[in-house]
């Protein structure tokens, strides 16, 4: 059974995600951790529960989930994992990250590239790469089959959607995503977003104000 540890990183309150089993492998999700204190907060539930960190996996490459990547890199030893189209945002990162204030010290860059349809696999445990544009190019959501949960990036929140109105965002093509890749996973399945609190498919289906007028599913 696949564990959540979640914290809520820099300005932005990104959802760095890390997940272990009981082989005492883990992978991080959206290093978000902008200064010292974050990264050692990381680092201290990484340590004090004897884990092994084996992949630092994007969501996507948007400035507040990637703010972390080079800081974790050179504690960790791994460089972060992500889609291919999402390197468009890796270029540009310093800039981005001095637009808004943050501290950056050289763009991340992709030491492995994840697909749709090849699972990533730590330990005795394996996610399902979802490929889901529409919020950003190179846009994944990480599925557990087994453990009924999904996480989902910036793609679907509690009560809302990701943006569109950054550079390749598309509304439409994101509402796609969401109904063909994750309104077909079962109700219970639990949704761990990149901001805020999780959810569940179910309640997005009914609720949502965003999606409530088409249903597609």
């Amino acid at each position: 059974m696949i564990k959540i540890k979640r914290f809520a990183f820099n300005p932005f309150q990104v959802n760095t995600y890390v997940l272990s089993d009981d082989s005492g492998a883990c992978v991080v999700i959206d290093p978000g951790c902008s200064d010292g204190m974050e990264l050692l907060a990381l680092e201290n539930y990484i340590r004090d529960n004897g884990l092994t960190p084996g992949h630092v996996l994007l969501t996507h490459t948007h400035i507040d989930h990637v703010i972390g990547c080079n800081a974790v890199e050179e504690r960790l030893g791994l460089g972060p994992e992500g889609h291919k189209a999402g390197m468009v945002f890796l270029d540009h990162s310093m800039q981005t990250a001095s637009t808004y204030g943050l501290d950056l010290d050289r763009n991340p860059e992709l030491k492995g590239f994840l697909e749709e349809g090849v699972d990533v696999v730590f330990g005795s445990s394996k996610l399902e790469v979802l490929y889901t544009p529409g919020h950003a190019d190179g846009s994944v959501c990480f599925l557990s089959r087994d453990d009924g949960f999904v996480i989902a990036g910036d793609v679907l929140f509690q009560m809302s959607i990701g943006r569109t109105d950054f550079p390749t965002g598309d509304f439409d093509l994101l509402k796609k995503s969401i109904f063909e890749k994750l309104f077909v996973l079962p109700d219970d399945t639990i949704v761990y977003p990149g901001h805020g609190p999780e959810t569940t498919i179910g309640y997005e289906k009914t609720n949502n104000p965003f999606l409530g007028d088409d249903v597609m599913y």
